[in-house]
């Protein structure tokens, strides 16, 4: 028995066991949930390996290009090259659900579509080495885009996965085996009240007949 009054009656008995019937429903959910979020993390996880060597490969490519590119042209002139940028960005976010967790969704498009507008500069005073570092660059920019989907993706399901592995071992460990010990303990002291009454009854009728005999005498 656990170190709290527990109140010996069928009544609280009754409240026990619908209260361990619930709890046992919901930890094979829980769990249920857990293993799903765990097979969604792994598959993410798998994606995220695949994205995050293409992107470093990408990203060593467009820096090993601008290098050679400064090494050519010069770092003021590289720099000027690359100082006001034709086209912009706009990104928009939104969600979808996975196992209840609302996880991101990233999409971009640029406020210009013509290719010509990713160059910002003229093609007399620059080298062929800084077009191909742009061009690598924004290849490997939506392979960026998504490698931060699933890496936040990732960490929202990590967070899940916790906190459904913490409820899980507390319906397990600690409400479930507490609410068993209960009602062994209620069952027990309502056995022992029986007893104890049908004792009684027992002693009770044993006077009665005793004083019955000694009257019929």
């Amino acid at each position: 028995m656990t170190g709290k009054t527990i109140n010996p009656t069928r009544m609280e008995l009754t409240r026990l066991k619908g209260r361990l019937k619930t709890a046992v429903r919901g930890h094979k959910l829980l769990k249920d949930k857990r293993d799903e979020m765990m097979k969604q993390f792994l598959d993410i996880v798998r994606r995220n390996r695949v994205l995050r060597r293409k992107v470093e490969e990408g990203i060593a490519r467009s820096n090993a290009a601008l290098t050679v590119a400064a090494a050519i042209m010069g770092p003021e002139m590289l720099e000027q090259a690359l100082l006001y940028p034709k086209a912009g960005v706009e990104l928009d976010v939104s969600y979808r659900n996975i196992m209840s967790v609302n996880v991101p969704v990233y999409d971009f498009h640029t406020t210009n579509d013509d290719p010509a507008e990713l160059f910002p500069y003229g093609f007399a005073q620059t080298s062929g080495e800084l077009d191909a570092a742009l061009e690598q660059i924004n290849e490997v920019f939506h392979d960026m885009l998504e490698l931060a989907e699933v890496e936040k993706s990732m960490q929202l399901l990590a967070q899940e996965i916790e906190k459904t592995r913490r409820r899980v071992n507390a319906l397990e460990y600690v409400m479930i085996p507490e609410t068993e010990r209960n009602i062994r303990y209620i069952s027990m002291k309502l056995d022992e009240n029986e007893r104890g009454n049908t004792t009684r009854l027992m002693k009770v009728k044993d006077m009665v007949l005793q004083d019955a005999h000694r009257y019929r005498k």
